[in-house]
């Protein structure tokens, strides 16, 4: 755990983690860091806390020693979001400062007493409320379902300076000292922007429409610094960060990149067959391709690839009568995570009888799909000449789709 001064009277206390599946279901290559804030006026309030990792307490306690802060003198907590990543010190906080001040969203208020038991001096906030510090205040913004509905932002009025919580976060762990954009090289900034897809696209995707409302109530705020629950603050340029979620937000749609992530598994080798010839025929028609064994690869990676990519590509055989069951349940999950608009081939093998082609169907009538679907290629064992035919033909109206809808 370590602790950074962000702006005059605002200190960042940032924790890292790396051995978890964030949600107990993402994986995480490169880690995560999480963040609580100290903001100091006449009077002193921390927003969000880090979980009970790395010496919660203890070493939380020594930290807010060092901004010369006894935990005695704290006099709110701000609680920003709710999820046990950003709230579970609360059981210590409460033994701590059983007296202290809490100020959420309504939707909040009724999770504390859930998650920890009776919670006391707690105080409903709501977008243009204000907690005055004392030669400073804290404003509140309401900006739920991004990505719970009990999420809301804090605005410090001397600084601009903007608690994000989960929204404009990333994965990866945070070097001691190195937790603000002017302190990376653009090589280091780029490397939290690649992690900012994984993080948006697994955790954030489904909720793409309340994320755009939250951008446009934040620009009308001006803010000078960003400063989310996970990831670097951003205080040399917020907007680049404000930008880059607007055009994950905007990818919902469809309108995505120039871009098709193909999904596939074979279980003999006969689907995989038409796989290499698709990659590469691919070669020839000039578009960025990315290829994902599903039995090879993390969902995580491969919803963050299928985020910003206007085409797919589902390969996979009949099995037992019906899909590939590993690929039935990315394909249930992209919907569920709000992949819409997608223009979308699939072709696959069977032996003595097919099956996929109809749970797909099942699946995209459940779903209410707003994919558009190629015409898809089946084929009895191993991919004939015909098979081959058909299937450049899927390719060739596939690339033309995708060009038409991005121009």
């Amino acid at each position: 755990m370590s602790i950074n001064k962000v702006a005059d009277g605002i200190y960042k206390i940032s924790a890292n983690i790396e051995e978890m599946l964030f949600e107990g279901i993402w994986e995480m290559p490169n880690g995560v860091n999480l963040n609580s804030y100290v903001v100091k006026g006449e009077k002193t309030a921390i927003i969000d806390g880090v979980c009970d990792w790395d010496g919660v307490p203890e070493t939380f306690l020594n930290l807010l020693e060092e901004m010369n802060v006894d935990i005695k003198t704290v006099d709110y907590v701000i609680i920003n979001h709710m999820e046990p990543d950003h709230s579970g010190w609360i059981d210590e906080l409460k033994v701590l400062r059983p007296d202290i001040k809490i100020y959420c969203s309504m939707a909040a208020s009724q999770l504390l007493e859930a998650f920890y038991g009776k919670v006391d001096n707690v105080t409903i906030v709501r977008t243009g409320d204000v907690l005055d510090l004392g030669g400073r205040e804290l404003e509140f913004i309401s900006t739920p379902n991004v990505h719970w509905p009990d999420t809301i932002m804090t605005m410090d009025s001397l600084t601009k300076t903007v608690f994000t919580c989960d929204v404009f976060g990333s994965f990866g762990v945070i070097e001691p000292h190195k937790g603000f954009d002017d302190e990376l090289t653009e090589a280091e900034l780029d490397f939290f922007v690649d992690d900012t897809l994984r993080y948006y696209s697994n955790i954030l995707a489904n909720f793409s429409s309340f994320v755009l409302r939250a951008i446009n109530k934040l620009r009308t705020l001006e803010p000078k610094i960003i400063a989310p629950g996970h990831g670097i603050v951003w205080r040399k340029d917020p907007e680049r960060i404000i930008s880059h979620y607007e055009e994950l937000a905007n990818y919902q749609t469809g309108t995505a990149k120039r871009e098709i992530t193909i999904l596939w598994s074979s279980m003999y080798g006969m689907t995989e067959k038409a796989v290499n010839f698709i990659k590469e025929n691919l070669k020839e028609k000039n578009i960025e391709v990315k290829v994902y064994n599903i039995m090879e690869n993390s969902w995580g990676t491969m919803l963050a690839s299928a985020w910003e990519s206007t085409g797919y590509i589902l390969a996979m055989p009949t099995y037992e009568n019906k899909m590939f069951p590993p690929m039935a349940g990315i394909i249930d999950e992209l919907h569920k995570k709000g992949y819409k608009n997608r223009i979308v081939f699939r072709l696959g093998s069977y032996g003595w009888s097919g099956g996929a082609e109809k749970e797909l169907k099942e699946i995209l009538e459940k779903h209410k799909s707003s994919w558009e679907m190629l015409k898809s290629v089946e084929f009895k064992g191993s991919p004939e000449k015909e098979d081959f035919n058909l299937i450049n033909d899927n390719l060739s109206e596939l690339v033309k789709r995708i060009d038409s809808k991005l121009n």
